[in-house]
């Protein structure tokens, strides 16, 4: 089974975040939740708290297959500031293993010049952080291991696509049937 590790940072996106994890469970693919605080207690930014499975410190990065960042403005802006996760994303980016990001969150991924020469799309507004990359105005864009979505009405599309990754086209278009919706 695929395994896969979602950031929660203090003013993550909540849609964007719960959304993925949704899809990724009903499709049978393992994603931990990982607060980057020591408190496995997250407050989104619309004052939704979420209790992540573990903490950044405790979660199984090592035996993930992707590692996923959901936005928000200042969600971003906790990842950017996390030391430890820059480090766990550009060793992921080193052995070419998939990340992903939505939102506001592809610029911790541009910030961290992991975007450099790729296709990256982002939260409208916030291109200037795709550093190094050819901007995407599609709904999810996908180069090579990195996957990077647009926002909020993006994340249906969002975790379809990494559905994909892991399952093919063909689970991907079953999903989106599943719950009802247009592919």
């Amino acid at each position: 089974m695929a395994k896969t590790v979602l950031f929660l940072a203090e003013g993550f996106e909540e849609i964007e975040a719960l959304t993925v994890v949704d899809l990724l469970r009903r499709a049978g693919i393992e994603c931990v939740t990982a607060s980057i605080s020591g408190d496995a207690s997250v407050k989104g930014s619309h004052d939704i708290t979420v209790m992540a499975d573990t903490t950044l410190a405790k979660a199984p990065i090592d035996e993930a297959d992707m590692l996923i960042l959901p936005g928000g403005g200042l969600g971003t802006q906790n990842l950017k500031a996390c030391e430890p996760l820059a480090d766990k994303l550009s060793a992921f980016d080193s052995a070419g293993k998939l990340l992903s990001a939505i939102c506001a969150a592809p610029t911790v991924l541009g910030e961290l010049g992991l975007l450099k020469g790729r296709r990256a799309c982002c939260y409208p507004g916030c291109e200037d952080g795709l550093v190094g990359a050819e901007v995407s105005t599609d709904e999810v864009t996908v180069d090579g291991h990195i996957t990077t979505s647009r926002g909020m009405g993006t994340a249906i599309p969002f975790g379809l696509a990494i559905i994909e990754r892991f399952q093919g086209a063909q689970a991907a278009a079953d999903m989106a049937k599943k719950i009802v919706y247009r592919a």
